[in-house]
């Protein structure tokens, strides 16, 4: 599932600009149908813009009759009445989400332990760690989250030691009860500070087992990513 909302808070209107030709959410509805990983792709959206847009392309949408505060609370209302093991929650401006990360994801679950799973990528580049628009995650040694922050974690106390970190990738998957009940808790008290809906998960003691990929391209948050993608699919292109 792909929670598409038209008015997002640091870029409205963002799903419906078209990059190099193809809208965002286009781009993102055909590289995760493409895959061909999933018996089922629904765009879950709130606007008849986007669900015009999606049905140009053959797709699935599901229009949201709730307002919601997280796209983990637009999808479970998508979910209810779908019969599913498994959901993944892929956000509508991850435009170059590939079939290895959403594999490694899915892989996740042949854990029975594992309830719910996402994606980290390892990064060093200082203004990135620094970037409150670029979630950070600590795991434990089972690669196990242990707390998201849009500040710099770790914090590197002794200069000499290499500054690296994990940037989480705001890809979900869930066993559909965990989905489930985890939209039926309260906002948690970090999650509203942090403005982060994992935290939620976190704080009532639901783990969420992360596993490492080595790329995701560039999500699309504001326009400076936006620009940064024009560029990156030119030099895809070459």
């Amino acid at each position: 599932m792909i929670p598409a909302r038209f008015a997002a808070t640091r870029f409205p209107g963002k799903l419906l600009i078209e990059l190099e030709g193809k809208t965002i959410i286009r781009r993102t509805f055909e590289a995760v149908r493409d895959t061909k990983l999933f018996d089922e792709v629904i765009v879950v959206c709130d606007d008849v813009r986007i669900v015009k847009e999606i049905e140009t392309c053959r797709g699935n949408t599901f229009f949201s009759q709730k307002e919601h505060e997280s796209g983990t609370d637009r999808i479970a209302e998508a979910a209810l009445d779908t019969e599913a093991d498994i959901i993944v929650n892929i956000q509508g401006d991850e435009p170059f989400i590939s079939k290895d990360a959403l594999e490694k994801v899915i892989a996740l679950f042949k854990n029975d332990e594992v309830q719910i799973g996402s994606l980290i990528l390892g990064i060093s580049d200082p203004e990135k760690i620094n970037d409150s628009n670029c979630v950070k995650v600590v795991v434990d040694k089972q690669f196990r989250a242990m707390y998201f922050s849009r500040a710099p974690i770790p914090y590197f106390r002794d200069e000499s030691l290499p500054k690296t970190a994990w940037q989480h990738i705001g890809v979900y998957a869930f066993r559909k009860e965990a989905l489930m009940k985890i939209t039926r808790l309260p906002i948690s008290d970090l999650e509203q500070k942090e403005k982060l809906e994992n935290l939620r998960m976190l704080e009532n003691g639901i783990p969420i087992y992360m596993a490492v990929i080595d790329d995701v391209g560039i999500s699309i948050d504001t326009e400076q990513d936006f620009e940064k993608a024009k560029n990156y699919l030119k030099s895809r292109a070459t």
